[in-house]
């Protein structure tokens, strides 16, 4: 019973201020739809694929040797470090200086990412110029799969889809649609939570419920507020009662 008492206090603390509560909800949300549609860049990806596989012994055989792709399967993650490097970033950059970017800013775009006991990698770069984008990430891959025999004394690394210049996706992010979901959402609740704590700094009593509920007393006699319009009448009422009585007495 206390707990559905505590509810509808709750609900009907909330109910006096929804004004607040929808003001605060419709600005925030609203603002949030503003800054992704027109303030902020969309970014998009470029990817390529490559498969880490050893060199078959007979050309044109499919060799199965499980131990072997345990082996290049164990080599991604050193493949991982690796083309975060220097060693790698730096010879993009000298053989393409047209990007404009540094070899610190390609070793922070670049994701490398794998899907666990295959053998095929993803190299992913992100760009407000889908362009610029894809022509960094086909110049990394091509790169990193020609200096891995110099790096780990073995050619195991082949390029199977690289990235379209002359595609246009759609980007990545911003999602304005989410932003303003998750702006939705974290409104409301500040909005609840602006509400509550505004009641609970608000310590005057405004109703017979309030007495109750904090001096724990029963209300005996309600004296109800008097507006200034409302003297305005009787102060009417009482001169045409006294006009009247004056007529009746000179009559």
């Amino acid at each position: 019973m206390s707990i559905d008492l505590d509810l509808r206090h709750y609900l009907s603390i909330i109910r006096k201020r929804v004004w607040l509560l929808v003001a605060i909800v419709i600005v925030s949300t609203s603002a949030a739809g503003i800054v992704s549609y027109m303030y902020l860049q969309p970014v998009y990806q470029a990817y390529t694929k490559l498969i880490v596989n050893s060199a078959n012994d007979k050309p044109g055989m499919l060799q199965l040797d499980l131990n072997a792709i345990n082996t290049n399967i164990s080599l991604i993650n050193t493949y991982k470090e690796i083309i975060r490097t220097p060693a790698i970033m730096d010879k993009v950059v000298a053989q393409h200086p047209e990007f404009g970017v540094t070899a610190d800013d390609l070793m922070r775009g670049i994701n490398f990412t794998s899907v666990n006991g295959t053998q095929v990698v993803t190299l992913s770069y992100a760009s407000t110029d889908y362009k610029l984008a894809a022509r960094i990430v086909n110049a990394i891959s091509v790169v990193f799969q020609a200096q891995i025999p110099s790096i780990m004394k073995v050619d195991n690394v082949y390029l199977l889809h690289m990235a379209n210049e002359n595609k246009q996706p759609s980007p990545i992010k911003p999602n304005p649609k989410l932003n303003m979901a998750i702006m939705f959402v974290l409104s409301f609740m500040f909005g609840i939570g602006l509400v509550l704590l505004l009641d609970y700094f608000d310590d005057r009593i405004k109703s017979e419920a309030d007495v109750e509920r904090y001096l724990g007393l029963p209300t005996l006699v309600q004296i109800p507020s008097i507006r200034q319009v409302d003297l305005r009448g009787t102060r009417k009422t009482k001169a045409t009662s006294k006009g009247e009585e004056q007529s009746r007495a000179a009559n």
